[in-house]
């Protein structure tokens, strides 16, 4: 019988990436859920939904308060979302004897480094994002439930709004764009980490954990390294479309909220432990080109058939 899984975000980038690939884990039985049915910014909503709901083996926290920007004029509803809320769901796993599964962010760290992050490295947030993801962190590693928290970066998809997306539209709109170069991380395509995410949930590591207690620290996002302007450079290119791209430092780009300089995550835990193989972020790119352009499709498709069946309406009348 299926082992019943939550997920929890299903209208984010990760949330339909999840979907996406749902049919092809047999072994769970994953149901989503949305902010109109649990509303993580309010504890009694919460409380609600998991009373009024069986247990379930594992819990995986897809939702995130992600403005990072406007955090930092709504600190109080970003550590409610990422850390009080974090806290109650380490709470309810503990009772349901779920196994929870949280994302969280490279933000975590002040990008003062050269080297790949490791997860014992020390962290210190430079904004009101990173240090309500900390707190949810922290509160989950305190819970004594057992689960892991997996940090990534930089992530895209074809679905929502996404660095990839906001490229896509503004090369249509202009025929230059200036994009930061001196922020270097690597882009996470949101199907990768959703795999990645399952393979926690596998038959044998749901049996292996049934009977351990504790929380793990993880990183993964797609392998390589690049900046901004790099990762502009590659969709543009990859898109065949005609705009300029021109490098620019941070600070002829001020914005509310500051953004560590480095966040490359290393995955050599992940890798070792789970025993995945991560791809390499222009691969993936190329597999998400591919996913927009037939969703073009299909929708294009789509479109037809509504005007044909309108037209077929019409003549009838």
């Amino acid at each position: 019988m299926p082992e019943r899984v939550l997920v929890i975000g299903k209208n984010g980038q990760l949330g339909q990436s999840l979907q996406k690939i749902a049919a092809e884990y047999g072994h769970l039985e994953l149901e989503f859920v949305g902010r109109d049915q649990l509303d993580l910014s309010c504890a009694d909503t919460v409380r609600q939904f998991f009373a009024a709901a069986q247990p379930y083996a594992a819990i995986i926290n897809a939702a995130a308060y992600t403005a990072v920007d406007k955090a930092e004029s709504e600190p109080a509803l970003a550590d409610r979302v990422n850390h009080l809320a974090v806290r109650q769901l380490a709470e309810i796993a503990s009772e349901q004897g779920a196994f929870l599964l949280h994302v969280s962010t490279d933000y975590v760290f002040d990008g003062i480094s050269h080297r790949p992050w490791l997860e014992t490295d020390p962290v210190a947030p430079v904004n009101e994002y990173g240090r309500s993801k900390l707190a949810g962190e922290r509160a989950m590693l305190a819970s004594g439930c057992r689960g892991a928290i997996v940090r990534t970066s930089w992530v895209y998809s074809e679905f929502g709004n996404n660095f990839l997306k906001t490229m896509l539209k503004l090369g249509t709109e202009r025929e230059e764009l200036s994009v930061i170069f001196d922020q270097v991380g690597t882009p996470t395509y949101a199907t990768d980490l959703a795999r990645a995410l399952l393979a926690f949930l596998s038959e044998s590591a749901i049996t292996d954990a049934a009977g351990s207690a504790g929380v793990e620290l993880y990183h993964y996002s797609n392998e390589g390294v690049c900046s901004w302007y790099d990762f502009a450079r590659a969709i543009f290119e990859l898109a065949e479309m005609d705009c300029r791209v021109n490098p620019i430092e941070t600070r002829a780009y001020p914005t509310p909220a500051s953004r560590p300089h480095y966040s490359v995550l290393n995955k050599s835990k992940i890798r070792r432990q789970l025993g995945i193989t991560v791809p390499y972020w222009r691969d993936s790119l190329k597999i998400c080109r591919d996913e927009l352009a037939r969703n073009h499709v299909k929708l294009a498709l789509f479109s037809l058939q509504r005007q044909h069946h309108q037209v077929n309406q019409q003549s009838c009348l």
